[in-house]
């Protein structure tokens, strides 16, 4: 489903990814870790169109989308969250979903100004689709609530909810995890085990290790923007050049 060929990135004199490849099988749940400074944010934005690539190519269902818009991608089927909440705390709950959803309406200013029949239709039924959505990640009892009521956890499967509204093929997850409790941390494992087995494919970086290894098919392992290590999560916990990324040579 997506396929990353010699990926680099450079600012200035600073090589944040450099000529990384991996593949992406559909269906599957496929993590990226490495210690801080590793490059992960930035590989996330380099597939999502945030970045153009200065070298490298990002194969998206067979087309070529390196450099392309993220509202270009979003209608090709691939969504995001980002590790820091993008949420609207003045509007509603239900409101923030709903606006992962705009891309698939087609509505005419006029038709939504004269609020005529179709249009009313289509926002009702929009509107549906997102309350499920939210029960679905779990924060159902938010519907009728303002974006402020919520939680620090409750916000994150909320912005996973939008994210799913755009109806993706592939979504991308930047530490989802970030910031969580155990309880709220395992109530994120079980919701992104639940859109894999919906049928979409997760890509996720993440810094709880514990998270990683349960959920992942398959783990690539960055370390100063270089792929260090790549394999399921068997291999790479007993592979000595991630052991002494992340815990020194010593270790």
């Amino acid at each position: 489903m997506l396929s990353i060929e010699n990926l680099s990135k450079s600012f200035g004199g600073v090589h944040a990814v450099q000529d990384v490849s991996f593949n992406v099988k559909q269906g599957s749940i496929h993590s990226v870790i490495g210690p801080n400074g590793a490059g992960k944010t930035t590989l996330f934005n380099l597939v999502t169109g945030v970045y153009t690539p200065t070298s490298g190519r990002i194969m998206f269902n067979g087309e070529n989308v390196a450099g392309m818009a993220p509202d270009a991608l979003a209608r090709r089927g691939m969504s995001r969250t980002f590790q820091n909440l993008q949420v609207c705390m003045n509007m509603s709950a239900l409101d923030n979903v709903m606006v992962g959803s705009h891309l698939r309406l087609n509505q005419n200013l006029f038709a939504s100004m004269l609020r005529l029949p179709a249009v009313r239709r289509a926002d009702e039924a929009c509107r549906h689709e997102a309350a499920e959505l939210m029960r679905f990640c779990g924060v159902g009892k938010y519907v009728y609530s303002d974006a402020g009521q919520m939680s620090y956890g409750a916000l994150k499967r909320l912005e996973i909810a939008r994210a799913l509204a755009a109806k993706p093929k592939v979504i991308l997850l930047d530490e989802p995890a970030a910031g969580l409790n155990h309880t709220e941390t395992g109530e994120i494992e079980e919701l992104v085990r639940k859109v894999a087995q919906s049928g979409i494919t997760v890509v996720l970086v993440e810094h709880d290790m514990k998270l990683v290894m349960n959920l992942s098919d398959h783990i690539l392992v960055l370390d100063y923007g270089k792929k260090l290590a790549e394999g399921t999560a068997a291999e790479v916990r007993a592979n000595p050049d991630v052991i002494a990324a992340y815990l020194g040579a010593a270790a």
